[in-house]
């Protein structure tokens, strides 16, 4: 169901509010280059500083933008159960295509917790569910034995997974099986999880750079595992500059720059400084990203 060249969707904000038209603007920009699956809401679109109903508001309007041409698969996870249930049933009832939801933060849940958490969620509402495991994020990781359990339950569809851990991907592909989708979570490790069964990535350089993204993905499903390699080390410097800082800060920089949104960010994420403005805009010169 999800897989391809998806994008974890940054929500563009105008003096300190959401901006609708500016994420109108963003949603065409994907759907022309080429993206499989709109990701709105989850780290990347700055989601632990939405209110509920900003919350609310981004995930509505990317699927009324989207209207029907890609799937919405909308973040609505939280360390909060039920606030995950509140955001889930919202997202189904707008349209959303499944929801992606992340293990719980600070909490620092047992791996028993963390199934109970997702079980509930997916017994509450009736929508196809993605897991989505950051450990470098959350200070939790959902292992692979947990996952397993999980993926028995039929409306939890994959993982987004980013432990880093080749050697997890490969374990939860074995344990899971191929109907149980597993999305690179790191753009960087994109190539090599889909060489282990991988069937693509919610990808952060998919904002700026859409089509390259894409490219990639479709030269490993054609099978031509050569293209997908010399795209791979092309895009390996602009995935890099993605985390000069804490993302989104590099790639809301980025898309200010090329003057598609405001690269405006929340507190507490800042600016980032003179010296790693300069360094991100060589690199986007290098891209021809800058117009």
């Amino acid at each position: 169901m999800f897989k391809g060249s998806m994008v974890a969707l940054v929500t563009p904000f105008k003096d300190g509010t959401v901006d609708g038209e500016g994420l109108r603007k963003l949603v065409e920009f994907q759907i022309s280059n080429g993206t499989d699956v709109l990701c709105p809401c989850g780290t990347t679109g700055e989601s632990a500083t939405l209110s509920l109903e900003e919350h609310e508001r981004v995930i509505q309007v990317t699927i009324e933008s989207a209207a029907g041409r890609v799937p919405v698969m909308a973040g609505t996870g939280s360390n909060n159960t039920e606030e995950a249930i509140r955001l889930s049933r919202h997202a189904k009832k707008a349209g959303a295509a499944g929801c992606l939801l992340i293990t719980p933060y600070y909490n620092r849940p047992t791996q028993e917790g963390l199934y109970l958490h997702f079980k509930k969620v997916a017994g509450a509402v009736d929508i196809p569910i993605v897991l989505y495991n950051v450990p470098g994020r959350t200070g939790v990781n959902m292992l692979p034995e947990t996952i397993e359990r999980l993926a028995k339950i039929p409306t939890i569809v994959g993982i987004k997974e980013a432990s880093g851990s080749l050697e997890q991907v490969s374990q939860i592909i074995n344990r899971c099986g191929e109907d149980f989708a597993v999305i690179s979570g790191d753009d960087a490790n994109t190539l090599p999880m889909m060489a282990v069964g991988g069937v693509g990535a919610i990808s952060v350089t998919a904002n700026i750079a859409p089509a390259l993204c894409a490219s990639m993905i479709r030269a490993v499903q054609a099978g031509d595992w050569t293209g997908a390699r010399r795209i791979h080390h092309r895009l390996l410097p602009l995935h890099n500059a993605m985390f000069l800082q804490t993302n989104p800060i590099p790639v809301k920089t980025a898309i200010g720059m090329m003057g598609i949104v405001s690269g405006e960010v929340r507190l507490p994420l800042c600016p980032m400084p003179d010296d790693l403005n300069a360094k991100l805009k060589v690199i986007l010169k290098q891209y021809e990203l800058l117009h």
